[in-house]
C-alpha cells in the first residue's frame, strides 16, 4: 500500500486521482483550501485524510505534511496537482495576474516540494508526480503565462529528477491534455482583465473553443486518474509522461518541427566555437 499526499484533491484530476488511489487498496492525504469540499466529493472512508493547504502559505504546506505523517507514518507519492489557468494574450496579461498565476503553479509546488522532500531523503525512496500540462510542452495561443508556468515547472522537474535520482527518489511529470474536468470554467480558467481588439484572430479564436469546448472535452478523467496511479506503482516510471491522445499527438509534431529548425539553422548557430587550437575560449 503506498501512501499518497496530493494538492488540489477536492475537483478536478486531483479528485479522480484520489479515489483511483483509495480504489486500488491506497492511503490519502487529500488536500485542498477547505477540507470539507473533499469530504463532499469523496465522501468518508478510513484510508482518507482530508487536510486544509493552500499552496501559497508555507506553514500550511509544512503542517499538512506533518499531519499527513502523523496519521500515516509516512508519504510515498506527492501529486503536485493543484493549480489554475488564466486565458489571454501575453500583452493582455497584467503583471499582478503572472504574479498570482506563478504563485500557485510554480511557487506553490515548490514549497509543497521542500515540505515532502526531507521526509523522502530521510526513507531515502519516494515517488513526485507534478501535474504539467500539454501546455508545458507545447504552447498555444492564449495561455501565454499559463504555459510559462508550466514550461517553468517541467524545468524544475527535470533538475529535480536529476538531483534527487541517487536518493531513491523518482520525479514524474505528468502532461495532461484536454480532459473533462473544470478546468475550461471560470473558476480555473480565468479571463484577463484586459482584451485587446487586435488579438481577435488568435487569442478571440481560442477563447471561443474553451466555451465550445466547456465540459466536452473528449479525455475522461477517471481514466486518466487510473493512468497516473500505474505510472506511480511502476518501477521504473518515466520522467515525461504523455496523457490523452492529444498530447501524444501535439507532442511528436512538436518534435519534428524542432528536428527541423536545428537542421535548418545548424549551419548558423552551430559555428559559433573558437577554431581549435586557437589556445582561446
Amino acid at each position: 500500500m503506498k501512501i499518497w499526499f496530493i494538492t488540489g484533491a477536492s475537483r478536478g484530476l486531483g479528485a479522480e486521482i484520489t479515489r483511483a488511489a483509495l480504489e486500488r487498496g491506497d492511503a490519502v492525504a487529500a488536500t485542498a483550501r477547505s477540507p470539507k469540499d473533499v469530504t463532499a466529493r469523496l465522501g468518508e472512508h478510513p484510508n482518507l485524510l482530508p487536510l486544509a493547504l493552500d499552496v501559497t502559505d508555507e506553514a500550511q504546506a509544512h503542517a499538512a505534511v506533518k499531519a499527513a505523517v502523523a496519521r500515516f507514518g509516512r508519504i510515498d507519492v506527492l501529486v503536485n496537482n493543484a493549480g489554475f489557468g488564466v486565458l489571454g494574450a501575453a500583452e493582455e496579461t497584467s503583471v499582478a495576474e503572472a504574479k498570482a498565476l506563478f504563485e500557485t503553479n510554480v511557487f506553490g509546488v515548490l514549497r509543497v516540494l521542500q515540505a515532502v522532500l526531507p521526509h523522502f531523503r530521510q526513507r531515502r525512496s519516494g515517488r513526485v508526480l507534478n501535474i504539467s500540462s500539454i501546455g508545458g510542452f507545447n504552447a498555444a495561443p492564449g495561455y501565454a503565462v499559463y504555459a510559462s508556468t508550466k514550461f517553468a515547472l517541467e524545468g524544475l522537474s527535470e533538475s529535480l529528477a536529476q538531483e534527487v535520482a541517487h536518493l531513491g527518489i523518482k520525479v514524474t511529470i505528468v502532461e495532461p491534455g484536454y480532459f473533462r474536468t473544470d478546468f475550461l470554467s471560470g473558476e480555473s480558467l480565468r479571463p484577463t482583465g484586459a482584451q485587446i481588439a487586435d488579438y481577435a484572430e488568435s487569442v478571440g479564436k481560442v477563447r471561443q473553443i474553451a466555451k465550445e469546448r466547456n465540459h466536452l472535452q473528449p479525455g475522461d478523467p477517471v481514466l486518466g486518474a487510473r493512468a497516473i496511479v500505474t505510472v506511480a506503482h511502476a518501477e521504473n516510471p518515466p520522467l515525461r509522461f504523455a496523457l490523452g491522445p492529444d498530447t501524444f499527438q501535439r507532442s511528436r509534431q512538436k518534435l519534428v518541427e524542432v528536428a527541423a529548425e536545428l537542421d535548418a539553422w545548424e549551419h548558423v548557430g552551430g559555428a559559433t566555437w573558437f577554431p581549435e587550437g586557437s589556445g582561446n575560449g
